[in-house]
């Protein structure tokens, strides 16, 4: 199966999944979850369970466990990004090419329509699995709140709201974006390693891969951010420099910042050699996050 084919197949799955295990909308309080699936359903590239399928094919991970595992991942992000657009963070109106959730639902239901996808996240993945050992079960939930916490995302989005209008050195972005958008692409891959039983040392080199796979996605996401149309995007474009926000673009320069990216890339490549083959999918990964349209 050729990549396209398989990305294709994977995105199915996970829609399929998260139509699944989001509670209808038809079931009370309707509201609420009809914003839930509003904001979760039918739309992004599925980037993280595309890693988490991908890392979970290394070791032979059974495609049920990696779909909850995915879908729980998602779940944290689409909850990200609900927050991320309040006026309260960026105030952003569009996402996905539609009205963000609070400017379709209101701001009172996108908070708890946040609160919610992550609670059910954590509902799914402590779900007791056959063929999953629970002590194993135990460190993937640990992973995920480690990642979405102050540790991880919620640490990252507390950092760029405390650095809009301030000049930081790279160093001190790598730090932001390594918690901000890195720490849930790290989760991703490493509940597919962890549901497919990956060793230690397996765990400690996809890590590693995951590491510059997340930097390599922020930077590129802020090339786009400076260079696509808000058409192409679906969501505003040009927003970070509008707000003042320190990005790899406005700190390097657009032909400095596409050398990072190239650098993070052949890092991420050089790092998943211990693997071999078995890597194809997070090879061509790799090259999809640099060469996304959008």
């Amino acid at each position: 199966m050729n990549f396209a084919a398989w990305m294709a197949g994977i995105q199915q799955r996970t829609e399929d999944a998260l139509t699944t295990h989001l509670p209808a909308a038809t079931v009370a309080p309707s509201h609420l979850h009809a914003a839930m699936r509003y904001a979760t359903l039918e739309g992004g590239k599925r980037v993280r369970p595309l890693l988490c399928h991908a890392a979970g094919s290394l070791f032979g991970a059974h495609c049920e466990l990696l779909d909850v595992a995915a879908v729980t991942v998602e779940l944290i992000h689409a909850y990200s990004l609900v927050h991320d657009d309040m006026p309260c963070m960026d105030n952003d109106v569009l996402r996905r090419g539609k009205p963000t959730c609070h400017v379709e639902f209101g701001e009172a239901t996108a908070l708890l329509v946040g609160d919610a996808l992550q609670s059910l996240a954590f509902q799914l993945i402590a779900t007791p699995f056959s063929g999953l050992e629970p002590v194993r079960q135990i460190e993937m939930v640990n992973l995920l709140a480690v990642a979405a916490g102050s540790r991880g995302m919620a640490g990252g989005q507390a950092i760029d709201l405390a650095s809009v209008g301030e000049q930081l050195t790279v160093s001190e972005l790598e730090f932001m974006h390594i918690h901000k958008t890195g720490a849930l692409i790290r989760c991703a891959a490493l509940l597919g390693a962890h549901a497919g039983g990956a060793g230690p040392d397996e765990i400690i080199r996809l890590g590693h891969f995951a590491n510059r796979i997340g930097l390599l996605f922020q930077v590129v996401d802020d090339i786009l951010d400076a260079e696509a149309s808000t058409a192409t995007l679906g969501k505003t474009a040009g927003k970070d420099a509008a707000q003042n926000k320190p990005t790899y673009v406005n700190l390097l320069g657009a032909r400095d910042a596409r050398v990072m990216a190239a650098t993070l890339r052949d890092e991420a490549h050089n790092s998943l050699q211990p693997f071999g083959e078995r890597a194809q999918r997070l090879h061509e990964l790799t090259d999809y996050i640099v060469d996304r349209p959008f």
